[in-house]
């Protein structure tokens, strides 16, 4: 440890300040030695990789989107829909393609729960499997007042 000694005059006074340098470094020479050991320490198994071969990737068959309105009148994508017979004919006929395609309904905030529930079990008496169900999102999570 190092001392800075004044003489002014009469008295000599002692400072006394801590020396940062030896601290500087033996913190140095402990960051080399650990910088060194690492790669030692780590052991790793020596094995032959395989290589990856590139898979095409299967394109995603586009989404089905069936809307009810307020009056529970079914619209698949942009066309209304006559009657059951023909809605479950519709679905049966996108159930059997490979990959199956994400039906998405988007349900009128004031309409019938009956009319919802019909549609649901008409896909599932298709053969649909993937359902999803559009929503706002809530404004209140979103920062919007």
């Amino acid at each position: 440890m190092a001392m800075n000694v004044q003489s002014s005059g009469d008295e000599p006074s002692v400072m006394a300040t801590i020396n940062t340098t030896p601290l500087v470094d033996v913190m140095l020479v402990l960051l080399i030695i650990f910088l060194i050991t690492i790669p030692v320490i780590t052991h790793t198994v020596p094995v032959k990789l395989p290589n990856a071969n590139n898979i095409p990737t299967v394109t995603k068959p586009q989404d089905i989107t069936i809307a009810v309105n307020a009056s529970g009148q079914v619209f698949w994508d942009d066309k209304m829909i006559a009657d059951d017979s023909q809605f479950l004919t519709m679905v049966e006929q996108q159930a059997i393609r490979v990959p199956q395609p994400e039906v998405h309904i988007r349900g009128d905030l004031n309409a019938n729960y009956k009319a919802i529930g019909h549609v649901l079990y008409e896909l599932q008496r298709g053969g649909m499997v993937k359902v999803a169900f559009i929503t706002q999102p809530d404004q209140s999570q979103l920062g919007v007042h």
